[in-house]
């Protein structure tokens, strides 16, 4: 029983082995003119010609080493990361960088090793299983062919007998056939051990990221406070200098016109309930009351009620997040909103919250004309930076014609 079990799962898994192994064979080729281009450069190079174009090889055999890593860590169901130093600068920057770059050793290596390996395996992923259907037909129309013209495996099938023994012979091979999902999981194995980077590197990239997160944050920062003084020194403090002078006039005038004093008094009220509106709505763009009272679907229940164009809310997401989380999906969702509202001359907006416990998903899509871009300065690059400063990420799916859909996965571990 355990034998016809395992037999049936051999065979389920038997297509998907085939074409990762076809595919590997086009990408084996394409491996091999990327080496034979590389072996001509580099001898170029003992002469001093190609010396300019190796960094340019090496970028173009980027994009199939990066291909490579999909596709073994789609079989592997596992991540393979890709960390290269950025070749940039002049000539002598970019080839020390070219060579000091472990990358490109890994890279090196994996094109010789599947140069080499691709194209003869892809053929055996389409000769065995093609033979072994041929041994099995062999009896069935041995005789209806000319006497002589059956050779399988190197003997003549004239017989009976022979007949019957190549119909034997299609056992093992597909027996071999079977084994192709192990030959594919050891090709996508081979990949991640040549073009997966060592810990060192990740570790490398990761603190690198951090860096550069890290300074964005201090920037986004920066720039908010900057936002805050300006709206209390342009706005509540103008409006309070102006309670205090009005409110010492109506004092001077207390005795000579008291009911013009009365007067400057009712200016100096509203001028003052103006004042409190503007610190409520800074307050308010620090962080915004409704989501420390009601949490954050109420929070953008109450953006989206106040969107000019119709807007669909569906709240996947369940239960409170750190403060620091909701604040930032908040501000993500007020600011997409916004940026629809003004550029995108859309008729309909959804707001979706999901995700699990970990991470917070936040998904805004309007039917807009599309074309958007994070350009910097811009309202979908401030979205960016505020995913980024919480070791998140910002997507942009915006085609010419629309729709325009902006996710955000924020992370919400300690």
């Amino acid at each position: 029983m355990n034998t016809g079990r395992r037999f049936l799962e051999r065979l389920r898994r038997l297509p998907a082995a085939v074409g990762y192994l076809m595919i590997g064979g086009v990408t084996g080729l394409l491996a091999l003119f990327g080496a034979m281009g590389l072996f001509v450069v580099a001898v170029l190079s003992l002469i001093g010609v190609g010396i300019p174009a190796l960094p340019e090889a090496a970028r173009l055999l980027r994009p199939l080493a990066a291909f490579e890593r999909r596709r073994a860590a789609a079989r592997l169901g596992t991540p393979i990361e890709q960390v290269y130093r950025p070749l940039t600068g002049d000539l002598r920057e970019r080839l020390a960088t070219l060579v000091a770059d472990p990358a490109n050793k890994r890279d090196l290596g994996w094109l010789a090793v599947h140069a080499l390996t691709g194209f003869p395996l892809a053929g055996l992923a389409v000769v065995l299983p093609v033979s072994a259907v041929n041994q099995v037909l062999i009896p069935v129309y041995w005789r209806l062919l000319p006497e002589g013209a059956i050779n399988s495996y190197g003997f003549v099938v004239d017989s009976w007998p022979r007949a019957v023994l190549s119909l034997l012979i299609a056992i093992p091979v597909g027996a071999l056939v079977l084994r192709f999902p192990v030959l594919a999981e050891v090709q996508a194995r081979a990949a991640r051990a040549l073009l997966a980077p060592g810990e060192d590197a990740v570790l490398a990239h990761r603190v690198a990221e951090l860096t550069a997160t890290r300074a964005a944050a201090l920037d986004a920062h920066g720039a908010e406070l900057r936002r805050i003084e300006r709206d209390l020194h342009d706005g509540a403090q103008a409006r309070i200098a102006a309670v205090i002078m009005q409110l010492g006039l109506a004092e001077q005038l207390r005795e000579r016109d008291p009911e013009a004093a009365a007067g400057m008094v009712r200016t100096a009220q509203d001028t003052a309930t103006a004042a409190l509106a503007e610190l409520r709505d800074v307050v308010r763009s620090v962080y915004p009351p409704v989501l420390s009272d009601r949490g954050l679907a109420s929070a953008v229940s109450a953006l989206a009620a106040r969107s000019p164009i119709p807007c669909v809310v569906d709240l996947d997401a369940t239960g409170r997040r750190p403060m620091a989380v909701e604040a930032a999906a908040y501000f993500v969702i007020a600011e997409a909103l916004t940026n629809a509202t003004k550029h995108a001359r859309a008729e309909n907006l959804s707001v979706t919250l999901g995700g699990t416990a970990e991470l917070l998903v936040v998904e805004v899509r309007d039917d807009g004309a599309g074309g958007a871009e994070a350009t910097e300065g811009g309202g979908l690059a401030g979205i960016r930076r505020r995913a980024e400063a919480l070791d998140g990420r910002m997507t942009l799916d915006s085609p010419p014609g629309g729709p325009t859909v902006v996710r955000v996965e924020l992370p919400c571990g300690s």
